[in-house]
């Protein structure tokens, strides 16, 4: 914990227009420029730096969901450089598990509610199927249950 402590310490010298704030959850808001981090949480280092990433790369908003997962991608990119910097090692398979959830997702929300097909995304938050032409649109759902609302 203390080596946790004193990685926040030095990203704050480092970023000072960064305010770090313990909460349940980890998260970057672009608007307050906020990073939140969970103290409690095992893999603490690896996911700070994946949301410090999202703040040193000016991470902000996306139009597609396809966007979201090269962002989240780019955070950890980033996560994993600055993580050498500080002779720390983000693993692959933490990367790859985390970018799994956006995929599930991603695939969960292009999923047709008629005929189970993957659509296509026509909009922010709509999707047509190619197969039997149901439309619908989707809530966020990254942090809470996915909903499908058929719009034909």
């Amino acid at each position: 914990m203390e080596q946790t402590i004193s990685l926040i310490r030095e990203l704050q010298k480092s970023s000072p227009d960064i305010t770090f704030e313990p909460s349940d959850d980890f998260g970057w808001d672009p608007r307050t420029r906020t990073l939140r981090y969970d103290e409690t949480s095992p893999e603490l280092p690896s996911y700070l730096l994946h949301e410090y990433g999202h703040a040193l790369l000016g991470h902000d908003t996306y139009d597609r969901d396809i966007d979201l997962i090269a962002i989240e991608r780019d955070a950890w990119k980033k996560a994993r450089e600055v993580a050498s910097q500080y002779d720390l090692t983000i693993s692959a398979e933490l990367v790859e598990s985390s970018l799994d959830t956006y995929r599930d997702w991603m695939h969960a929300r292009s999923k047709c509610p008629t005929c189970e097909a993957a659509g296509i995304q026509t909009d922010a938050r709509k999707y047509t199927c190619i197969a039997c032409r149901t439309s619908w649109k989707v809530n966020e759902a990254r942090r809470c249950a996915l909903r499908r609302y058929k719009t034909k």
